[in-house]
């Protein structure tokens, strides 16, 4: 496999903790929005419907009751986790587009087809990403598309995803968009991590179907 498609992605809280631009404030001027990243609001319908289809996916995957109760318990910060997903997907794609990064359809497919390879089929790849990574079917691509920048805006600027460089350009998109996180949700206070109380789903390490992280 291309080298590129290879690499490890390690985008995790440490990513978060390590951005201290990316900060929360009160939300009170934005009624019914869960964040505001870059004046758009994220609003809370948009945030359950996005956990609805996360929980569809599980009820699909996990048609017993007894053991789909025991998947919900197992996730139960999936609203905070996809709401914090959802705030640093718009801070990298900022980054990226800061770097004229762009990604097309073709490497979204190139990299979807090699991770089913490794994966045995495109269902054994959608079930190890809603597993793994709370990231439904439906929400899969767009997913890839994120670990391509990440991947690409680490390569620009001559660094890895667990390195400061990378971080410094996070916290720059991040200060751009001015976040602002309902307090109902929790804080962004990244330096003490008290908001960043789980991992970042959305990027992790691309395994192999055996559940191993691709080396680089």
């Amino acid at each position: 496999m291309h080298r590129r498609r290879r690499t490890a992605l390690v985008l995790t809280a440490a990513i978060a903790a390590a951005a201290p631009l990316l900060t929360a404030c009160g939300n009170d001027a934005h009624p019914g929005a869960a964040a505001v990243v870059g004046g758009q609001r994220i609003t809370v319908a948009q945030l359950e419907n996005r956990v609805k289809e996360v929980r569809r996916a599980q009820r699909a995957a996990v048609p017993d009751e007894t053991q789909y109760q025991q998947v919900v318990s197992s996730t139960s910060s999936l609203t905070r986790d996809t709401l914090h997903n959802m705030v640093l997907d718009r801070v990298l794609h900022r980054a990226a587009q800061d770097q004229g990064i762009t990604v097309t359809r073709k490497e979204i497919q190139q990299m979807r087809a090699d991770l089913e390879r490794q994966a045995g089929g495109g269902k054994g790849l959608e079930t190890a990403w809603l597993q793994k990574y709370g990231i439904a079917p439906a929400r899969l691509d767009d997913n890839l598309r994120l670990q391509l920048e990440a991947q690409k805006l680490a390569e620009k600027l001559g660094t890895d995803t667990s390195r400061p460089a990378f971080w410094k350009a996070l916290s720059k998109a991040s200060e751009e968009l001015h976040v602002d996180l309902n307090p109902r949700y929790g804080t962004w206070d990244v330096q003490k991590s008290s908001r960043v109380d789980a991992g970042t789903p959305w990027v992790r390490e691309v395994t192999t179907a055996g559940g191993q992280p691709v080396s680089a």
